[in-house]
């Protein structure tokens, strides 16, 4: 106990910065964006000035307060748009579902390919499937021709991975097939 009663202080005075940070982010008044930045900033402006005083910590308010600054433009957004998840961590959950449950319905221990190719369709269909049902009526109302540029997106990306898989079956066939087309 008297070997880290030094240490106390230093831990007390970064808590409160930290908690009061956290409390500020949390936000439980629901108050708008400009606000609760606003508010940050105070208790940013704490820190950065009452640094010293954290000890042995100063590195890691330091830190803190990089950290802080790097993520500074887009760490308010969600105060404003409504159903805007808060954190990196709420988008990595909804992916991590995903991955999830097509792992256990394929087998397969790794990410299927098919993610890279047909992602931007299936992975919001997925997720927006969550959040309500849709009926054909929702689906009847898509323009075609946004559909069909969305298709033709999505063939441009299958026929890369076909040629990549040509590519890595028979280089040697491949790259003389792409010397007869540069020399025709």
């Amino acid at each position: 106990m008297q070997d880290t009663a030094s240490l106390w202080p230093d831990i007390q005075t970064a808590y409160r910065w930290i908690h009061s940070a956290a409390h500020l982010l949390d936000n439980p008044t629901g108050e708008p964006g400009t606000r609760v930045r606003s508010r940050y900033q105070g208790v940013l402006g704490a820190m950065q000035r009452w640094c010293n005083r954290a000890g042995t910590l100063v590195p890691g308010i330091q830190h803190f307060l990089k950290v802080t600054r790097s993520d500074w433009p887009g760490l308010f957004h969600c105060y404003d748009i409504s159903g805007l998840p808060r954190t990196n961590n709420d988008l990595e959950h909804m992916f991590g579902t995903h991955r999830y449950h097509e792992r256990r319905t394929t087998g397969r221990k790794t990410g299927s390919p098919t993610v890279v190719i047909r992602g931007p369709v299936r992975v919001v269909a997925a997720t927006a499937t969550h959040f309500r049902t849709f009926t054909a009526d929702d689906l009847a109302v898509v323009d075609p021709s946004d559909w069909m540029l969305l298709r033709r997106e999505l063939d441009q990306r299958r026929h890369s991975r076909v040629l990549q898989r040509r590519f890595r079956r028979n280089p040697d066939a491949y790259l003389a097939q792409l010397e007869l087309l540069l020399s025709s």
